[in-house]
């Protein structure tokens, strides 16, 4: 551990990213009979570690206690997998296993999956990208009725399963303490998405549900929503980029409305949200918990804007509010005024590409004055070209207010640049007094000789770490 410059640990033995070799697999294999306390083993992101793993495996008896092991980005080969599978039996206590981003195992999960045991204690199974066939996800299936005390099941980013998620759904009634389900880019469809709502009403410890980037969805929801609404404890529902429709919209905003736990909603990538009709941003009021609200590129005009507004203003612990690619919000972040006053908790502003004037920036310069915004850590400002220099002189001259500020982006389009102005001076200015920032986003703002000598000396001088990016 020493040698590769970790602190030794005889609970947990993490060698995360240490670019192990296949002799330093062996040595780490002999030293597993004296560490018998041994919980925890993370070798992830070792490409060396595939083909070797049966070297310690066979160890694996010595340390009975384990309860976690991270292999995910080890390039395991299917003899891999199935000397995993074999040491099962001798690691009784083993409650986390995660494999992903191990593309091999596409097609092979059986040889893992056949020698799980009724009764086995897993709680969390990550399978994320690992080429994942439908007949792999059958054999998911199969093991739903062998680790009943599953709580986490991340299956995202392996498109082929969707042929096989209808068995994956009628099997998940056997683990009804599930507390999150990842199907992010599993390329679902609406015949999927009717199979997870049945398997909903299994489900009543669900706190996170991930159905986002799945665009073959859109158009299911009006047909599939019977049992979402019993989700009393969902705190998480991620449907960004789903295609949803103008039907599908009406569904959801009866139904979202009534997950009484909700804390985080992301509706980002469905135009749909702005454009139709329906009352969904209007009657997040009702959901008094949102922490994290993301409604970007979404389309917003200005009447679901002012919708969004005005419930906003009844979202008290409100931390993250994403805005982003609408450019309606542009001239009307006044819509917003009340909210941004009441929002004592809010921590995360992006409002990148909103098409912001000089009016805008004005706004947010005076509620900081005012006290406002005083947890803001990361605010979002990118690609909003339309802002004059007289726009971002007044901002930088109160920029110091933001004394929990960490990041700070104001880069422009990709397909422009600009002089930086006047404004420089008063960034620079204003960072001397901002003792948490740790990254600012500058792209396509051309800098003088002068201010880039200035900028590359300003950590110097201030014994400070900014990272740049220009």
């Amino acid at each position: 551990m020493q040698k590769l410059g970790k602190k030794p640990n005889r609970k947990n033995l993490d060698l995360n990213s240490c670019a192990l070799s296949a002799a330093d697999v062996t040595e780490l294999a002999s030293l597993l009979p004296f560490l018998p306390e041994l919980e925890e083993i993370n070798l992830s992101w070792n490409g060396c570690v595939g083909g070797t793993l049966k070297v310690l495996t066979v160890h694996l008896h010595h340390v009975n206690l384990l309860k976690v092991l991270r292999l995910n980005n080890c390039r395991l080969t299917a003899e891999d997998v199935t000397s995993l599978g074999e040491a099962f039996e001798i690691v009784p206590q083993l409650e986390e296993l995660d494999l992903s981003w191990n593309s091999n195992i596409g097609g092979k999960l059986s040889l893992l999956t056949k020698k799980l045991r009724k009764g086995c204690k897993i709680k969390l199974l990550k399978i994320t990208d690992c080429n994942l066939t439908a007949k792999d996800g059958e054999s998911l299936a199969e093991i739903l009725n062998v680790i009943p005390n599953l709580e986490v099941l991340d299956v995202s980013i392996n498109k082929h399963i969707s042929c096989s998620m209808k068995v994956i759904a009628q099997d998940l009634k056997n683990v009804p303490g599930l507390k999150e389900l990842n199907l992010h880019m599993c390329g679902l469809k609406q015949d999927s998405l009717q199979g997870l709502d049945t398997a909903l009403q299994h489900l009543a410890e669900l706190r996170k549900l991930d159905i986002s980037c799945n665009k073959e969805i859109g158009g299911g929801f009006k047909d599939s929503t019977a049992h979402l609404a019993s989700l009393k404890n969902l705190e998480v529902l991620d449907l960004h980029q789903c295609c949803v429709t103008e039907e599908d919209m009406t569904v959801l905003s009866q139904v979202i409305p009534l997950l009484s736990s909700l804390q985080e909603l992301n509706l980002s990538s469905n135009k749909n949200v702005g454009v139709s009709s329906n009352p969904l941003l209007g009657r997040l009021r009702f959901l008094p918990k949102l922490k994290s609200v993301a409604i970007s590129n979404c389309c917003l005009h200005e009447e679901s804007f002012s919708s969004l507004a005005e419930a906003a203003l009844h979202l008290p612990e409100l931390e993250i509010l994403d805005l982003s690619w609408n450019k309606c919000v542009g001239g009307n972040l006044k819509l917003l005024w009340g909210a941004l006053k009441l929002a004592t908790e809010i921590q995360v502003l992006r409002l990148s590409s909103c098409n912001l004037v000089a009016e805008d920036l004005a706004l947010l310069t005076l509620l900081m004055q005012d006290g406002h915004l005083a947890r803001l850590r990361k605010l979002d400002l990118s690609y909003n070209n339309n802002i004059s220099d007289e726009g971002w002189v007044v901002f930088c001259q109160g920029l110091a207010v933001f004394k929990e500020l960490s990041e700070l982006d104001v880069s422009l389009r990709p397909s422009s640049c600009r002089d930086c102005g006047t404004w420089f001076s008063e960034l620079l200015a204003a960072l001397t007094k901002l003792p948490a920032l740790a990254e600012l986003g500058m792209q396509r703002w051309v800098l003088s000789e002068s201010q880039r000598k200035r900028l590359e000396s300003f950590n110097q001088d201030n014994k400070r770490n900014i990272r740049f990016d220009c």
